[in-house]
């Protein structure tokens, strides 16, 4: 395995990040992607162990690899500690919109103050997280109306692997404020593998919601907000 376009996708790449990451090699999410971050982790590794750094998963390599992992399986992953410590957040950079919902121009208007906000509609998830991902988005929000859904619902990634350690203590942190309101219906918050969440390397918050009255989609892009502002710049 080695860094192709587009890139590799499966189990057997998630096991391979999952391996470097208990040794101390930071492949960053383990997502089961092969991208830069895998093969930089990767070829560290080779480094380290005296092999040829191409990033190629070669025989000798997974052999070494393979090697000094049979008696890690109780350590944690380097990316989990680096997250858990704030490592992993980009502090600068856009804040990048994308997907059809009403909030998207109030949202968007909430966050200029505090943000330099760029904002996609008509977009796949897959543009859309190459250009968060080039530009070093300070995080990005996925929106999506449904007039059949009842509720709020916050997503951040998370896979049977791992999960987004600062999306859910944002997407947390947010619907406890949200429950305050006395308009906005109830806020449920679960970990998901959607391809936004998956592909992007950086927090990223999808919100999908029914039918809202203006002023219920007022306050929710205010309270949205002012929590980004205090999570991104406190």
């Amino acid at each position: 395995m080695y860094l192709t376009r587009p890139y590799l996708r499966g189990d057997d790449v998630a096991d391979l990040q999952v391996h470097l990451a208990q040794l101390g090699f930071n492949p960053g999410r383990i997502d089961g992607i092969f991208g830069p971050a895998l093969e930089h982790a990767l070829t560290d590794f080779q480094r380290n162990c005296g092999l040829t750094p191409d990033g190629t998963l070669t025989g000798a390599t997974l052999r070494e690899l393979t090697r000094m992992t049979l008696s890690t399986s109780d350590r944690h992953l380097v990316n989990d500690a680096r997250d858990r410590a704030g490592f992993n957040t980009n502090s600068s950079g856009p804040l990048v919109l994308c997907g059809a919902s009403p909030l998207a121009t109030l949202l968007s208007s909430s966050l200029s103050p505090s943000f330099e906000v760029c904002q996609f509609s008509d977009t796949t998830d897959e543009e859309v997280a190459r250009f968060a991902n080039a530009h070093g988005a300070v995080a990005v929000i996925s929106m999506s109306s449904n007039d059949d859904l009842n509720g709020l619902h916050l997503h951040y990634w998370a896979s049977y692997r791992s999960h987004s350690r600062h999306g859910e203590q944002l997407a947390s942190t947010l619907a406890t404020s949200l429950s305050r309101s006395q308009q906005l219906p109830p806020v449920e918050v679960t970990g998901m593998a959607l391809p936004i969440l998956r592909e992007t390397s950086m927090t990223t918050l999808r919100i999908e919601h029914g039918q809202l009255s203006q002023a219920a989609l007022g306050e929710l892009s205010t309270t949205i907000g002012r929590i980004f502002d205090e999570v991104f710049h406190r």
